[in-house]
């Protein structure tokens, strides 16, 4: 490899990381998303104690900073003496692993099927997008509720359920991209030259669509977080029990006046988690955006 190669490569990841550093809300982003996904990752050593063991002593035990509270149990113990820090950490695992699973099975189907209609047109393209407006017309989660009230509750269906219902926001946004590609010059040159159809969404509008598939996947994983926590918080997604965010909330919405910090905790890690996310899909928005004008040495 020559040191002009070594360059070209290397200087669009000094550019990026420079404008990481110099984006107040992208490090704040990244930071949240570290601590979640650090969370996740190492749950099993940092859980202070065993997230579904139930301890009668630990029953509503008040948090560290108040009276009564003890280093046992930083943030309190839930309805059925389990520690609520535990869950809180456990509960990242559910939620990454939902996100990721249905954010790629999402960007698979969704990107494949907008490049197609956006390349192929015609019929093709009719087909695909009646398909995405049908489903436009019943808001995200209403969509989620009805897959989910068929197949019933769990961890497969919410899976399936939030795919079905995310694919189109990758459908739409590759087709439009993979219009506006189909009329340079390059695509004409390859067509020129024999290369099918397939081979050119493969080779050639694929991989120029991927800015705005990231911005895309970045901004749905933190929608996916949210709307696991929901679905869960109705008793349709992950079952007890699993630690979830949105199952603690559940479990503790009774005894929210009382002792409040069995809901607080799972819903500042919601909070975090969503706002860290979007800060770094609006950097990266703003940094793949062609609209805009920087200096990249």
């Amino acid at each position: 490899m020559t040191d002009a190669t070594i360059a070209s490569t290397a200087t669009p990841n000094r550019s990026f990381l420079r404008s990481l550093r110099q984006s107040p809300k992208g490090m704040s982003g990244l930071v949240m998303i570290a601590l979640m996904v650090g969370c996740a990752v190492f749950a099993n050593w940092l859980a202070p104690h065993e997230h579904a063991v139930q301890v009668l002593d630990w029953r509503f035990a008040p948090t560290v900073w108040q009276d009564g509270g003890s280093t046992t149990n930083l943030l309190g113990g839930d309805n059925l003496g389990r520690d609520v820090l535990s869950r809180t950490i456990m509960g990242a695992q559910v939620s990454i692993q939902v996100a990721l699973i249905v954010v790629s099975i999402a960007l698979v189907v969704g990107t494949l099927l907008g490049a197609i209609a956006g390349f192929f047109g015609g019929i093709v393209d009719t087909i695909i997008m009646r398909i995405v407006d049908f489903q436009l017309a019943f808001p995200f989660l209403l969509l989620a509720l009805i897959f989910m009230a068929v197949l019933g509750p769990g961890f497969a269906t919410l899976v399936m359920a939030l795919a079905f219902a995310l694919w189109i926001n990758f459908a739409r946004v590759v087709r439009s991209e993979t219009m506006r590609i189909r009329k340079l010059d390059f695509i004409d040159a390859a067509t020129t030259m024999g290369v099918t159809r397939m081979q050119i969404i493969f080779t050639h509008v694929l991989p120029n669509v991927l800015p705005a598939v990231l911005v895309v996947a970045t901004l749905d994983i933190a929608l996916v977080i949210i709307s696991e926590a929901a679905l869960s918080f109705l008793g349709l997604g992950v079952q007890p029990p699993t630690a979830s965010w949105g199952v603690m909330i559940s479990e503790g919405r009774d005894f929210l006046y009382d002792q409040p910090w069995i809901v607080i905790a799972p819903g500042i890690a919601v909070l975090i988690s969503a706002v860290g996310i979007n800060l770094f899909g609006d950097f990266l928005r703003d940094y793949f955006d062609p609209r805009l004008e920087r200096t990249r040495a």
